[in-house]
């Protein structure tokens, strides 16, 4: 009996430092706490939920990533150093993959799905489609409009439910929709879109600015797709 109880303790303990490793992961701290990040980009972690969100897509330091439209690098200061060893990150910067087919584990695309839902989206997706492992797993953050009220184009917001059609389309399937990067304040109804929130506060006035600010980033979805 005692052997018996003490293999259930064991099993236990193993247990809960399984569930409590998975729960924490300290090379992505210490990526995101790394003191080479900008002082600006650091202040929207706030909005932006780095370590929520690459939890939640399932990153891993031995992975390989492509990095969709980097801009200004906000993740790849990010990615970087959390990549560093064992991992590859992959910037591109066209809607061309430049990853042999096959070969990518995850893809992530952060705030551009709104510019490029207007092209040939279904290239590109069936793009992600090649160049992913089987399995593979796509992120994706954007600004999302509320579907309960007509759509309105141009305005920096797109529908989640567009976003999921076309990936289902073309061989993925929604594993999981997560609320890390809402924002119930973000009214959706600015005159400049999206642009007028910071950071952009596009054609704010000064009279305004306070406003804004205290809207914060804008409401986003955050959804994780796999590749069938």
């Amino acid at each position: 009996m005692k052997k018996i109880l003490a293999l259930v303790a064991l099993s236990l303990c193993s247990l809960v430092g399984a569930q409590a490793q998975q729960g924490h992961n300290h090379a992505l701290m210490m990526a995101i706490d790394n003191p080479q990040r900008s002082e600006a980009n650091k202040a929207r972690d706030v909005y932006r939920h780095p370590y929520e969100t690459l939890s939640f897509f399932g990153v891993q330091p031995t992975h390989t990533v492509v990095e969709m439209f980097p801009g200004g690098g906000w993740y790849t200061e990010i990615l970087t150093p959390y990549l560093a060893n064992g991992g590859t990150l992959i910037p591109a910067r066209s809607a061309e993959i430049p990853a042999a087919a096959g070969t990518v584990d995850v893809i992530l695309d952060f705030r551009n799905a709104h510019n490029w839902m207007g092209g040939d989206a279904a290239a590109m997706v069936q793009a992600w489609h090649a160049a992913l492992k089987p399995g593979g797993v796509v992120g994706l953050v954007d600004h999302r409009h509320d579907a309960d009220v007509p759509f309105v184009a141009g305005r920096g917001y797109i529908l989640e439910q567009q976003v999921i059609d076309l990936m289902q389309a073309n061989g993925f399937a929604l594993e999981a929709r997560s609320e890390i990067n809402a924002n119930p304040l973000d009214t959706k109804d600015h005159p400049g879109g999206v642009w007028n929130l910071p950071p952009t506060l596009q054609n704010v006035s000064e009279a305004d600015r306070a406003k804004y600010l205290a809207i914060g980033e804008s409401d986003r979805m955050t959804l994780k797709f796999v590749k069938r």
